[in-house]
């Protein structure tokens, strides 16, 4: 997501209105996973507006649509791909790899059908896949037949990392045992198929609780970025309301061990006057 109403006053100025969101975002950080398109896909205006709100550089990694991935199981649903896939072109150059997540109960018995949905796919634009059945995170031949599909196809493994969270008791609070109720408990991968790397971190509400698992991801992102590679890396934690603070946190940590573009600072960055999005 690029916007919610807690993070004014912190991440966002005082009082910003949430047509300006996106705006304020992409001038902050550099990436964002776009959740929305997962639950309906917006019509092209308004991702032509996504684009034209946003600076050069900033690139949008959009969710594939639920009827694709969890209704349709990546059957028959062509003409739901083909309007995916449109969109994603209207982004033009602000367009990341897309995302595919597996529903949580397709499992290796289900493989040909992700195998034949990739090599149908236009290589007109990156993509990574996640999977969350534990079939995937066997260590054997289910787990090494899904990563050679990935890696015959260039597409990336999106790593998914819950430990941190699942490192809490699920006492801990309320926000902490609805994420763990959502998210799924599996071996953490970092496995690569492709010359990019996709990540996401869902750690601890507290920015700081997240330190030892962050210090370790910015030894590996380091390393894949003095290798050339390109990385895509995203931060939640239950609520998201400290994801920002966590985001520029770990953003320092990378710069740390390799150089990288510095963040602007938030507070010099006014709230911009521009169109209504939607």
């Amino acid at each position: 997501m690029w916007g919610l109403k807690s993070w004014a006053g912190s991440f966002f100025p005082q009082g910003t209105k949430q047509k300006d969101f996106l705006s304020l975002y992409s001038r902050r950080l550099n990436t964002v996973e776009g959740n929305t398109t997962f639950y309906a896909l917006p019509d092209a205006a308004t991702v032509e507006r996504w684009r034209e709100a946003t600076p050069p550089g900033f690139k949008f990694c959009l969710k594939f649509p639920q009827v694709i991935s969890h209704r349709k199981r990546l059957r028959n649903c062509e003409a739901e791909t083909r309007a995916f896939l449109d969109r994603l072109e209207r982004l033009g150059d602000r367009c990341g790899p897309a995302f595919l997540q597996l529903p949580p109960t397709f499992r290796a018995a289900h493989l040909d059908s992700l195998i034949s949905y990739l090599q149908a796919l236009s290589r007109n634009f990156r993509y990574a896949v996640e999977p969350r059945h534990a079939d995937f995170f066997d260590g054997g031949v289910n787990e090494a037949r899904f990563d050679e599909a990935l890696r015959e196809h260039g597409v990336a493994r999106s790593i998914f990392d819950t430990t941190a969270l699942f490192a809490l008791p699920q006492d801990h609070s309320l926000d902490v045992a609805e994420a763990q109720s959502r998210k799924p408990k599996l071996p953490l991968r970092r496995t690569r198929t492709t010359s990019f790397a996709f990540v996401r971190f869902v750690g601890q509400p507290e920015v700081m609780a997240n330190r030892p698992w962050l210090e370790a991801w910015a030894d590996a992102v380091a390393e894949w970025l003095r290798a050339g590679d390109e990385v895509f890396f995203f931060l939640h934690n239950p609520d998201d309301t400290h994801a920002p603070a966590m985001a520029r946190f770990f953003h320092a940590l990378v710069k740390e061990r390799h150089p990288i573009s510095p963040l602007p600072e938030w507070e010099a960055l006014p709230a911009p006057a521009q169109a209504n999005l939607l």
